[in-house]
């Protein structure tokens, strides 16, 4: 097995908390805060695999809208279905912190440890550029990530392999040299079967997928890729 030379994070759910978006939810909504969160996330993966599963063109411009605009379009989903009332300053109010979520604990200091090991980071998401952007300055991670990387640039959503496939684009690193970790199952699954070395932060305790191989690596957070890294250095390289 060659060692790795870079590492690829997920975003929403990795690195930052899309559930702390509840904090204000509930305010807003007393009773509602966390299943409106819970609901408006399902919602805001289904249109991504929706747009991209259903796009009549390869270069991926027949159904892409933003991830912004599908965000906006799962919360107001999500507060319709829930039969509360909204107006535009709520979505704002909503949409707003969404730009700003909280990074989890562990992840700053996480990151920085990792920084000091040499390898490129970088971010791959199905955020805009302007969103991860916003998240990586508010959470403090920005110093540590060479790329905040968007499918924006395929106008593809992952899983699908155009947007998996600029992480090694980006890094001139082979997929296989590169360690992708995600909490999301569906993502690492995804990244697997497309080549790269996986890492699942199974946060929730959740069982593994029922399809395909599992990841080669998994952990409770984020510090497992520091021991995930620390045992691959002490690998010997089969190049």
């Amino acid at each position: 097995m060659s060692k790795i030379r870079g590492l690829v994070f997920d975003a929403y759910g990795t690195l930052f908390d899309v559930y702390s978006i509840g904090r204000l939810a509930e305010t807003m909504y007393p009773g509602s805060g966390a299943t409106i969160t819970s609901l408006w996330r399902d919602k805001q993966i289904e249109y991504s695999r929706l747009v991209t599963l259903s796009d009549p063109d390869v270069n991926g411009s027949g159904h892409y809208q933003p991830f912004w605009d599908l965000t906006l379009a799962a919360l107001e989903y999500s507060l319709q279905k829930l039969g509360l009332q909204y107006g535009q300053q709520d979505l704002k109010r909503l949409m707003d912190q969404y730009a700003q979520l909280d990074a989890f604990p562990e992840c700053k200091g996480v990151l920085q440890k990792l920084s000091e090991m040499g390898l490129p980071m970088v971010i791959l998401s199905n955020g805009s550029p302007q969103m991860l952007q916003s998240a990586a300055d508010h959470s403090g991670l920005t110093p540590y990530l060479d790329h905040l990387i968007s499918v924006e640039q395929v106008r593809q959503f992952k899983t699908h392999p155009q947007a998996y496939a600029l992480a090694s684009k980006t890094l001139s690193i082979p997929t296989e040299e590169l360690l992708f970790v995600s909490s999301n199952g569906w993502d690492v699954m995804g990244a697997t079967w497309y080549g790269f070395k996986t890492c699942w932060i199974n946060r929730a305790g959740l069982p593994f997928e029922t399809v395909g191989p599992h990841p080669s690596f998994n952990g409770s957070d984020l510090s497992v890729v520091l021991r995930v890294l620390q045992s691959n250095a002490n690998q010997p390289n089969s190049h």
